[in-house]
């Protein structure tokens, strides 16, 4: 039987890691930092892991708010989108996650880039 893409990169407890270590990455980008500035933290790391958790394949349906409502007013560019997707990335490698499965999760994230995406560069 084929593993799911969420057991490929470990299940729940991996992806809790890369999502702390995502946070971390994207908390020292000046560039986006300043997003998260009134935000519970450990509650955005817990929605971050489940939303992972839930588009790779795992036994987690995602229950945090609609991407285009909770997106609409922050006025995010492509380029911040992409400093988030790099730090994304750059967490899964730091957890060894191979480049096919690293490029595979990218893929999940960037279908969401038009619900998250509300401002020009």
């Amino acid at each position: 039987m084929t593993k799911t893409l969420y057991e490929r990169l470990g299940g729940e407890g991996a992806i809790a890691a890369v999502v702390d270590e995502f946070y971390d990455r994207v908390m020292a980008d000046e560039q986006v930092a300043g997003y998260f500035d009134d935000v519970d933290m450990q509650k955005q790391r817990a929605h971050q892991a489940q939303f992972i958790s839930s588009v790779t394949g795992g036994p987690v349906e995602y229950s945090g708010g609609e991407m285009e409502t909770v997106h609409a007013d922050m006025g995010i560019t492509p380029s911040e989108f992409r400093a988030i997707a790099t730090h994304l990335d750059d967490a899964l490698a730091e957890f060894d996650a191979g480049e096919d499965d690293r490029e595979a999760v990218l893929e999940e994230i960037a279908s969401y880039q038009g619900a998250i995406v509300t401002a020009a560069d």
